[in-house]
């Protein structure tokens, strides 16, 4: 059996970001403004090394490179997921992701981005923007245009334990007082399509209309979770969603359940109570991957985890 990859998370100051990270996580970070924790990423832009271990101190891009064995020899030049934990205290920018065809051909062969999130924690009339209101790219871009924010963008209520898929084309934001637990394609690329006029370093983020209009989609669909449960001896295992880029499973236990690893590898993270995996304590805000050939395993105690793989 392989040894279980235990990973320390990257953390990323943002102008939006808050001190939930610190409070409610643990995580011992110097700045209350930190938004981000990249807790399994193996991105240029944060490359999570290994705690403990034979692989103790190597960076997961290196593994997917040197030991794609771990890995299930999956194919793909990068490691295909980035899970993180993103903390707004103000809104984030209304923004949009492209496909993987538009940011090969634009952000020099970049996979896009499709994205999913789980709610962990919200204000008590907590808000959240995706989809939009206009039926046609000519329609969107006068309501840019005109700044008609509230007439385009859906605003919806949400509640901790909601689920969103995201895809590609999905005008969306994170608004202030959540928490979120995002698994999404390995890509950094964000089209910000409105700021709220804000500075940063005494100028406006740069924003990105063309390359927006080109992208989202019109009229907008929205994506259905699965949200479909299955009961076990101590709790459950609820698969969120799965899509060609990645399955998302919340596991739920009060007890010790006794389970299998059969995909090329499954990332997990720990965002509600404490226990052991394989008798390794664990606890809220641990993230670690259980590589190929992991085969059956325990996991024991009282919380919840989200699980993904490709």
């Amino acid at each position: 059996m392989q040894n279980i990859l235990f990973l320390e998370p990257v953390f990323k100051e943002m102008i939006w970001g808050g001190s939930r990270l610190k409070t409610d996580y643990g995580y011992d970070i110097p700045s209350d403004s930190t938004g981000e924790c990249w807790a399994v990423s193996a991105h240029t832009n944060g490359d999570c090394k290994i705690k403990a271990g034979e692989y103790k101190g190597e960076t997961l891009s290196s593994l997917w490179t040197n030991h794609r064995e771990l890995f299930g020899n999956a194919e793909g030049e990068v490691f295909p997921l980035l899970i993180k934990i993103i903390d707004a205290k103000q809104d984030l920018s209304i923004q949009v992701h492209p496909n993987d065809a538009y940011a090969k051909e634009y952000e020099n062969g970049s996979l896009g981005k499709t994205e999913c999130w789980y709610i962990l924690n919200c204000d008590e009339d907590g808000k959240i923007v995706i989809g939009h209101n206009a039926n046609s790219k000519e329609e969107l871009a006068s309501m840019i245009q005109k700044n008609q924010w509230d007439d385009l963008i859906r605003v919806l209520p949400i509640k901790k334990g909601d689920f969103f898929q995201i895809v590609p084309g999905t005008v969306h934001a994170i608004k202030a007082g959540t928490v979120i637990l995002e698994t999404q394609q390995n890509s950094d690329i964000t089209y910000r399509l409105y700021d709220y006029g804000r500075l940063q370093n005494g100028k406006p983020r740069e924003l990105h209309i063309d390359k927006s209009i080109d992208v989202i989609t019109c009229p907008q669909k929205l994506t259905e979770p699965l949200r479909k449960k299955k009961e076990i001896e101590v709790g459950e295992i609820e698969e969120l969603v799965s899509c060609e880029f990645y399955t998302v499973e919340k596991i739920k236990i009060n007890g010790s359940a006794e389970l299998e690893q059969t995909e090329p590898f499954t990332i997990m993270s720990v965002i509600e109570g404490e226990g052991s995996v394989e008798g390794v304590e664990i606890k809220k805000g641990d993230h670690f991957i259980l590589p190929a050939g992991f085969g059956h395993y325990t996991l024991k105690g009282n919380m919840e985890c989200i699980a993904s793989h490709i």
